[in-house]
């Protein structure tokens, strides 16, 4: 159905299948889309660096149902200024319902039957918690401020008053304002030059939820990788981008050989500046990327490969609450392995496996120790608890595995062929596990579907039985680590050699070993450890010295943690540092006067629950 036309582009929404997820409300949405459901937004902002704000206005396109008389949209933090409807010069009537931790406040505007189009002026707060405001001094180039978002899970509201649901899909179009000499990118079709006048016109022509709105703006770059492929970077780190970014097109043929043709149009990857606080975060036609994947070896790439896998996995076929983000993640690392075993071989593949199921058994057995078992199952019982609080290795690594299984019982082909199908069945749409399992139980046989264990793998605590994976590659590095033990260590020809994956499963497999502070400081004499550009290896070699109590290494550790905001380090060297007398005092105030001003919303939040 044609919602709308903008600029030559066509609006769709998918409305052949009608999933499971209309019978019921979002335990993390105000909205009621029962009700009255958006279907798109037109948005126009002017970006203000001083005030650190957003100021504008959002175009809410909705229909209600027979007798509705309010649209409910979610809010956080956001300073409401007037309402109109359907053009009207007159204010309608609004309110705001009282403020909740987790969620926010629902923005409540009373409708008529003929309305369609609510318009909400508004202006967002400096401290919203989806906006990322970096001075000039915490960017690469130390020249120009800098503004991201980060709308996953349920921050988008914090900047866009909007039905903030990963169950309600909308297109959208943009105005952006920005300084001068800016670049503003966003969650859609992007401009590869500045414009004089700083003024950016964008278009998503496809429905998204509110999580993949994004918006970055500062003092970048674009370069090509191929015609429909390219990187934004900040000019300092754009050509060492584009080295580590170069095969990204061949990943992109790739994924459309196994699962369908790529629905975005362009795949552009935005480098961060180093607060970001994830990986990578999948933003439609704009994938942003930490900069601590950046090495001039390339050995950190199956990143990218995951984030574009998102563009089937996530944002094609997404979650429809957050309960079910395993239908997201654990997806999505399918797709990635699948992407780099068919790029780099099969033994590539064992070992990304074996590095993500050492993660995933430390994160279980964590959450067993806390009593938290129920939070170690794939549908999580995430009502009452903020979606990020649950973020761990479960949606992604048992989700991966649950889908292993299935490989292993079907063979490679076939199981392509089935997601391939998955995704064109739940195209633009989403989904929930009740979805999976009905799709899936349709395509198996009885024994099948009995083998497979779905109810053990998705509602259950713990793994229930699988196969552990295994590399052979690995056996070389684990014999190295035993020689490490007795003084005889890698030389550094070998080092240098293996893969960074090999180089990370000799430090997991040296710190339970417990090494002395003396023999890690002759390993690190012998190979400059600390001194890696590879943030991966550097984090594990920090955190085993640490345990170890070979304290050599603090002004490294002070080093890492002024200059990364990524939470998969920084919560776990915080919680390290916490838990070593000596460093308890100094880590707290080194975090609250220094470290922690300079990350992300998500990653303080982390760490600051840690300080109570």
């Amino acid at each position: 159905m044609i919602l709308n036309l903008f600029l030559g582009f066509n609006f769709t929404f998918n409305i052949q299948y009608i999933p499971s997820y209309m019978t019921f409300s979002d335990p993390h949405s105000f909205a009621r889309p029962s009700e009255a459901r958006m279907h798109h937004a037109d948005l126009e902002l002017t970006i203000d660096f001083e005030q650190r704000v957003l100021r504008g206005k959002v175009m809410i396109h909705f229909t209600a149902a027979p007798g509705i008389r309010r649209l409910i949209l979610d809010t956080r933090q956001l300073h409401i200024l007037r309402v109109t409807l359907d053009g009207s010069e007159s204010s309608a009537p609004f309110s705001m319902g009282p403020p909740d931790e987790i969620l926010g406040q629902p923005l409540e505007i009373r409708i008529q039957p003929h309305n369609k189009i609510a318009t909400i002026w508004y202006e967002t707060s400096p401290d919203a918690p989806a906006l990322q405001w970096l001075s000039p001094a915490q960017t690469a180039g130390g020249q120009e401020p800098f503004l991201y978002t980060q709308s996953q899970a349920i921050l988008c509201r914090s900047w866009i008053p909007v039905q903030d649901s990963p169950s309600i899909r909308f297109t959208y179009t943009a105005t952006v304002r920005g300084k001068p000499g800016h670049l503003v990118l966003m969650s859609a079709r992007n401009p590869q030059n500045i414009s004089p006048d700083g003024t950016y016109h964008f278009v998503m022509p496809h429905p998204i939820p509110a999580y993949l709105m994004a918006l970055a703006a500062g003092r970048l770059a674009f370069s090509p990788l191929d015609h429909r492929t390219g990187v934004y970077a900040e000019p300092e780190v754009l050509s060492l981008a584009l080295q580590d970014f170069a095969e990204t097109p061949k990943m992109l043929a790739v994924a459309e050989a196994l699962y369908g043709p790529y629905a975005w149009d362009r795949y552009d990857i935005l480098v961060m500046p180093p607060a970001f606080p994830f990986g990578g975060m999948e933003n439609p036609c704009l994938t942003f990327a930490t900069p601590t994947i950046l090495t001039g070896d390339k050995s950190l790439t199956s990143l990218i490969a995951h984030e574009l896998a998102h563009s089937w996995s996530g944002n094609y076929t997404t979650n429809a609450t957050w309960c079910d983000f395993w239908l997201n993640e654990g997806f999505t690392v399918f797709l990635e392995r699948r992407i780099m075993q068919e790029l780099y071989g099969e033994p590539y593949m064992h070992m990304l496996e074996v590095l993500g199921y050492s993660d995933l058994q430390n994160t279980i057995n964590q959450l067993m120790a806390e009593g938290r078992a129920a939070f170690t199952t794939l549908h999580l019982p995430l009502e009452d608890h903020d979606p990020d609080d649950a973020v761990s290795d479960i949606a992604y690594e048992k989700g991966y595995l649950f889908l292993r299984q299935l490989q292993r019982m079907l063979g490679v082909t076939a199981t392509d062929q089935l997601l391939k199908m998955w995704f064109e069945r739940h195209a633009f749409a989403s989904v929930t596990t009740q979805d999976f399992l009905n799709f899936f139980k349709e395509h198996l046989t009885v024994d099948q579907w009995q083998t497979l264990m779905p109810d053990s793998w998705i509602f259950q605590p713990g793994l229930p039985g699988h196969t552990a994976p295994h590399s052979q590659i690995f056996e070389e590095v684990e014999k190295a680590a035993q020689d490490a033990m007795r003084g005889r260590f890698p030389s550094q020809s070998q080092w240098i050699s293996w893969y960074s994956q090999m180089r990370q499963q000799f430090l997991r497999t040296l710190a339970h070993r417990q090494p002395s502070p003396e023999q890690l400081a002759a390993l690190d004499q012998h190979l400059q450890i600390t001194n890696s550009r590879n943030s991966e290896e550097v984090f594990l070699w920090l955190q085993m010295a640490l345990k170890a109590g070979y304290f050599d290494v603090v002004p490294k550790v002070e080093e890492f943690l002024s200059t990364v905001g990524r939470r998969k380090f920084v919560l776990p060297l915080m919680q390290t540092l916490l838990s070593i007398p000596a460093l308890k005092e100094w880590g707290k105030a080194q975090f609250l006067n220094i470290w922690g001003p300079r990350y992300h919303y998500v990653t303080y939040n982390s760490v600051a629950r840690l300080l109570d």
